[in-house]
């Protein structure tokens, strides 16, 4: 069974699906295409919710830019920038998580603070 709903201004599709015995379940087609799922699923509670995404493979893009800068600067070319490059793009997103989760602990007045100029310095 298939429904279109609104949350909001946004549209909203469902389907009802069955579990397995060992707690499977099949991703519909439709939705399996139109979000892109490949291999990997991100599996998330939020609230009374089991929110299932396509895991993003291309992490770090956004820092493509600065990454390949600075490991030119340390004098990497051919192989091995880019051995070093797919090494340090993989790092960003479990960097940012862990960013993330400490700024979760500030505001939760949990941890102490630190100012962006001290995680990120000061633009030159």
């Amino acid at each position: 069974m298939q429904a279109a709903m609104m949350k909001g201004s946004i549209p909203m599709e469902m389907k009802k699906i069955s579990i397995s015995e060992k707690r499977q379940i099949t991703i519909p087609q439709k939705f399996f295409a139109m979000l892109g799922f490949d291999t990997e699923a991100e599996c998330i509670v939020r609230g009374n919710e089991l929110v299932l995404r396509p895991v993003k493979t291309n992490t770090g893009g956004e820092f493509a830019e600065q990454i390949l800068a600075d490991l030119i600067a340390q004098g990497l070319s051919g192989e091995e920038l880019l051995n070093h490059f797919k090494k340090a793009q993989k790092e960003v997103r479990p960097a940012v998580e862990a960013m993330l989760a400490e700024a979760e602990q500030v505001a939760g007045a949990n941890a102490e603070y630190v100012t962006y100029e001290d995680i990120f310095g000061t633009e030159k």
